[in-house]
């Protein structure tokens, strides 16, 4: 891998009834709506009422500071050492005018990543959830600056959320002409509603819009080494799908001292690459469409990797149905994730799974975070969307739909690869689990309509 693979070396040593799964973000909605109601009708009652939304607003603010401490505090107690798991090598692909490389390797993906930033001629567009204050992440952070200084435009995204427990020292830049950086705060909008509340979920780089790149992996040493991940990187005329998806979330967040985005016009029109966005300012969620879809459509197999599997009714139905008409449903996702209220959720929908002849592979000894799918050897959807009502829902995410048999057949070896760091899960060994952990999963169910 050369020299800048050696520096990344040397860096590393509800299913609810009829309720909408949205319900709990819906109710806050509503309650804000009734305050500002009352106060147009009772000015009198102004200073009470924004007195009673500011606390609104501080007390959701410590509540998600809580959580997020409570769920790092919980991984680290968590923490096991992390076994070598198997890397699934693969050559670079063309398809119509595109060449596609498949990456599961954090080390690599990241070595090209920082290759293309550092051979940008006229821009880099640039966009992370979770952005690491560690080697890797001053890697990025000092190539994206110092693409700045040699006279790149460089636009950056990151999410106030994702980076939370980050220091401010990783995320302050320096004041260049070239460098302008967009922090996606907690709250965008005085009054709470489904609109205002997603995350910046995505993972995106372009530069000079001809190498784009998109996939699971944030912005860390721990995903360098220890997480299996899949990230796609793209040359050629699609590019413009993960450039238009940048500039428009650029233009429609920015703030008013930073530039407005030119469109890019697409060079061509490859009706087999698609790119889903799922945008909550506009109550758009196509990639959970994406999903529907492509199981009702599957004849022979579909097989689903994922970091959080938590299924809405319409997706589980859809997955069973498929199992039932004979499809090869195979879903794999870590036997232990970094989110502990997940596992415990998502373990709440194995039985009706099982029973209907899904298989349920559960990998080994480290994190799997890849957002994959792949169906009946010529359908794949790689992206940042996990299956679960946040990412459905509620965050901005991004995935790319492709109709090709050489990037499902190569999807397909992957698959068949992570499988033998993995074990699988039957009907009878589910049923022998304790009185006590289906109690817990009783229990912990309804938090699948906010996990």
């Amino acid at each position: 891998m050369g020299k800048r693979a050696g520096e990344l070396q040397h860096g590393i040593h509800g299913r609810g009834g009829a309720k909408p799964r949205g319900e709990a973000f819906r109710r806050i909605a509503r309650f804000f709506t009734r305050l500002s109601e009352l106060a147009v009708k009772t000015p009198q009652q102004l200073p009470k009422v924004l007195a009673r939304i500011f606390g609104g607003f501080l007390l959701f603010e410590l509540i998600a500071g809580a959580i997020t401490v409570a769920i790092d505090t919980l991984r680290t107690w968590r923490q096991s050492t992390v076994k070598p798991f198997p890397i699934t090598q693969l050559p670079e692909i063309t398809f119509a005018d595109d060449k596609m490389q498949v990456y599961t390797s954090g080390i690599e993906v990241y070595t090209a990543m920082l290759q293309a930033i550092r051979s940008a001629q006229s821009h880099v567009f640039f966009e992370t959830f979770i952005w690491k204050n560690d080697e890797i992440g001053h890697l990025f952070k000092e190539a994206l600056i110092d693409a700045a200084k040699r006279g790149v435009e460089v636009f950056i995204i990151w999410d106030a959320f994702g980076n939370i427990n980050v220091p401010s020292a990783m995320t302050r830049f320096p004041h260049l002409r070239n460098l302008h950086v967009l922090r996606f705060g907690l709250f965008r909008s005085f009054f709470l509603s489904l609109r205002s509340t997603g995350r910046d979920h995505r993972k995106i780089l372009t530069v000079d819009n001809k190498a784009g790149f998109i996939g699971g992996y944030n912005i860390g040493s721990l995903y360098a080494t220890q997480w299996r991940d899949t990230h796609l990187r793209m040359t050629g005329p699609s590019v413009w799908e993960l450039t238009d998806a940048f500039t428009d979330f650029w233009n429609a967040h920015k703030t008013r001292h930073l530039p407005k985005l030119p469109q890019f016009k697409p060079r061509q029109w490859i009706p087999e690459i698609e790119v889903a966005r799922n945008e909550p300012n506009r109550l758009l969620f196509p990639v959970r469409g994406l999903y529907i879809k492509a199981l009702n459509k599957a004849r022979k197999r579909f097989w689903i990797t994922q970091a959080y599997f938590i299924p809405d009714r319409d997706i589980l139905d859809e997955l069973i149905a498929a199992a039932w008409r004979g499809v090869d449903i195979k879903v794999l996702m870590p036997e232990t994730s970094n989110h502990i209220a997940a596992d415990w959720v998502a373990r709440s929908y194995y039985s009706p799974m099982l029973e209907a002849g899904v298989e349920i592979w559960l990998y080994q000894e480290a994190m799997v975070h890849a957002k994959t799918a792949t169906a009946d050897g010529c359908w794949t959807t790689i992206g940042t969307a996990n299956i679960d009502r946040l990412s459905m829902t509620g965050n901005y995410e991004i995935n790319m739909e492709i109709f090709s048999t050489d990037l499902a057949d190569q999807m397909e070896q992957v698959f068949l690869n992570d499988l033998t760091n993995a074990r699988q899960l039957t009907l009878d060994q589910w049923e022998e689990r304790p009185v006590v952990n289906r109690v817990i999963e009783r229990l912990l169910r309804p938090l699948g309509s906010v996990l």
